[in-house]
């Protein structure tokens, strides 16, 4: 069953499905103005090519990798990005380091950690969204993490 027939077989389902997912990633890759720009031009593609993309096995995981390439034209460097200050009057339990340290990662790294730890997401719908598998999910995961933890000076608490 492909995704057209999964939910309802409108452009617009999907795109209500899988908006916030694909502008999650793109945001984590690329920081929030370019990875939003980046989704909105990933979705306007998939509409343009709805029945391509509606039969695609993995249709989210094609726009993410439609969004990078449109996000890179954007970002001199991609994988470094510039990450919004935190505002300690707003969340005063975000350590002050931390945006520098994360765009400090890979691209890969940094989208790992923050669909996992930020947006609570499951290694295997990390997966779908970034088209590859569990294993490499948990792998920049796992080497994000322990960069963070040198950045931060955290002891690694297992």
């Amino acid at each position: 069953m492909n995704v057209e027939q999964q939910i309802g077989g409108t452009f617009e389902a999907f795109a209500e499905e899988v908006a916030p997912r694909l502008r999650h990633a793109l945001v984590a890759r690329f920081g929030p103005e370019v990875g939003a720009d980046a989704a909105i031009e990933a979705l306007l593609y998939a509409w343009q090519n709805w029945e391509r993309i509606a039969a695609l096995g993995n249709p989210i995981g094609y726009l993410y990798r439609v969004g990078q390439t449109r996000g890179r034209g954007t970002v001199l460097r991609p994988s470094r990005v510039s990450m919004p200050p935190v505002d300690h009057d707003r969340d005063p339990l975000v350590e002050p380091g931390l945006p520098v340290a994360l765009a400090a990662l890979t691209a890969k790294q940094r989208t790992g950690v923050i669909l996992v730890h930020s947006f609570q997401y499951t290694l295997a719908e990390a997966a779908e969204v970034l088209g590859v598998t569990k294993s490499s999910v948990q792998t920049h995961l796992d080497q994000g993490l322990a960069k963070l933890r040198v950045a931060l000076e955290v002891d690694d608490v297992s």
